[in-house]
């Protein structure tokens, strides 16, 4: 396996000869180099899968030095080594893009944890690269960005589910890649040499919804001149993917859950069902728990279409992605237009990142390739964005203030996720036990309020009867039965 590269920038030739003799020691190919010169330099001419960096190299200035990396390598993460009294131009060079910082002096320990935490999100992709590959025709695998950690656990989940058979509920806003993700899972299954069926439930009439599903005979209806095979037919052996499944109208509902049940299919006008082999995904952007309690999705079609749900973030929750995203537009928009475009201005990159993306994916990609279009220079501008909207009155939260919003947040849910349960807690967010526990102190989180909220929701969901198998093992393994 070949070795992780890391780019190692001090003008301290002790301090420098001293990392380079600990990062070899770890298993870790090392260039050092004592100027920003020489490091940019060295970047342009290899690749690096992590960099750390001076916050004062002589004369030159650090966070110029971080920006140039990163404008070579977009999503380089850059550690800045900093002392006491610097803490805030680090912080400052985190706001320009850098990963993280190491405080001097530092041991063994903690410049390894960092280093781990920096190459995580590249070791993720790594492991994910066969499913990127195999959409590369269709989508291109830098579609697939999975630098923010919700990403990351999204498509772990892919991988642990893709090759099943399971039928999977993908739950996202309009423009975050449902119909991208459906293809990855399939491309990853066993199913991957079957076809790939797509249908937009909401852009059906209801008279022809049965008729495009199952098929039809000829004969059956006025204006049925002929035979048609339905969209099950012409999935078997493959995937199915419905998308906007929230649509289908009342009256379907029954007919599909019966074909989703007993894999089976009966052509309208045909008195002979049909067995077919077809893995379902459907996808919506509605609530469907709401729209069971108001009736108008059916409680057991829910249930048996979201065996293994999965929930796309919106992109203003996973803003890691939106540089990876938009350098990955920009190439494609210029190449097609023939275009010699290198980037992005900080403050054009800033703009994309602080907007709040009501369209999603599918939104940044029809600004970029509008920006591309327009632009006369080989970099984009903050006046070739639209107004981004964003209030001057709510001016970003600090990083740190950030990042430990986002992680309280994500620490509760993983909690109630698995119950409270410790162990599998601690398992899914990718953390040994130990650490685990110092971050839930860190927040003041209690896991045993948490499980007993898990447990009475489970109770009363028991009570009204709404319980599916899965639920119904998480209610058993919490009363320890």
């Amino acid at each position: 396996m070949e070795k992780e590269h890391i780019l190692v920038v001090d003008d301290e030739e002790g301090l420098l000869h001293l990392v380079k003799m600990r990062l070899t020691a770890m298993g870790f190919a090392v260039t050092g180099c004592t100027t920003g010169r020489e490091a940019l330099a060295a970047a342009k001419k290899d690749r690096f899968d992590l960099a750390i960096a001076d916050l004062r190299l002589g004369s030159e200035d650090g966070l110029d030095v971080t920006e140039e990396l990163l404008r070579i390598h977009p999503g380089l993460p850059v550690i800045i080594l900093t002392a006491h009294g610097s803490i805030p131009n680090a912080v400052e060079a985190m706001q320009r893009g850098a990963f993280g910082y190491l405080t001097k002096p530092f041991d063994d320990k903690e410049l390894k944890a960092k280093i781990e935490e920096g190459l995580s999100p590249q070791r993720m992709r790594g492991e994910i690269q066969r499913l990127k590959s195999l959409v590369n025709e269709l989508y291109g695998m830098e579609n697939i960005v999975a630098r923010s950690p919700a990403m990351q656990r999204i498509l772990q989940q892919v991988v642990q589910v893709a090759d099943s058979d399971a039928t999977i509920l993908l739950f996202g806003e309009t423009g975050t890649g449902k119909e991208v993700l459906a293809r990855v899972i399939h491309s990853n299954s066993r199913r991957s040499k079957g076809p790939f069926v797509a249908l937009n439930c909401a852009a059906i009439p209801e008279t022809l919804f049965e008729s495009e599903l199952f098929g039809h005979v000829r004969g059956a209806f006025t204006s049925a001149h002929g035979a048609k095979r339905g969209l099950f037919q012409s999935a078997n052996g493959g995937t199915l993917f419905l998308d906007e499944i929230g649509e289908i109208p009342l009256s379907m509902q029954v007919k599909l859950l019966r074909a989703v049940q007993e894999r089976e299919v009966r052509e309208v006008g045909s008195e002979i069902s049909t067995k077919i082999d077809v893995r379902i995904i459907a996808a919506t952007n509605k609530d469907l728990g709401e729209a069971v309690k108001n009736g108008s999705f059916r409680n057991d079609l829910y249930y048996r279409i979201s065996v293994v749900p999965l929930f796309i973030p919106p992109l203003r929750d996973r803003r890691d992605d939106i540089p990876l995203l938009a350098h990955h537009f920009l190439t494609a928009t210029a190449k097609r237009a023939n275009k010699g475009l290198r980037g992005f201005t900080p403050a054009a990159l800033n703009r994309l990142v602080t907007h709040p993306w009501p369209g999603n994916v599918r939104e940044l990609e029809n600004v970029i390739e509008k920006a591309s279009v327009m632009t006369r220079q080989d970099m984009i501008t903050p006046d070739l964005l639209p107004s981004m909207g964003t209030s001057p009155d709510a001016p970003l939260k600090p990083l740190t203030e950030a990042k430990e919003e986002f992680e309280k947040t994500y620490l509760k849910n993983v909690l109630q996720l698995t119950g409270g349960n410790i162990s599998r807690a601690a398992q899914f967010a990718g953390r040994y036990r130990a650490d685990f526990y110092k971050m839930l102190k860190k927040y003041g989180l209690h896991p045993s309020t948490l499980k007993a909220k898990a447990e009475a929701d489970l109770e009363e969901m028991e009570e009204q009867g709404d319980l599916t198998e899965a639920e119904h093992s998480v209610r058993v393994s919490l009363r320890g039965e």
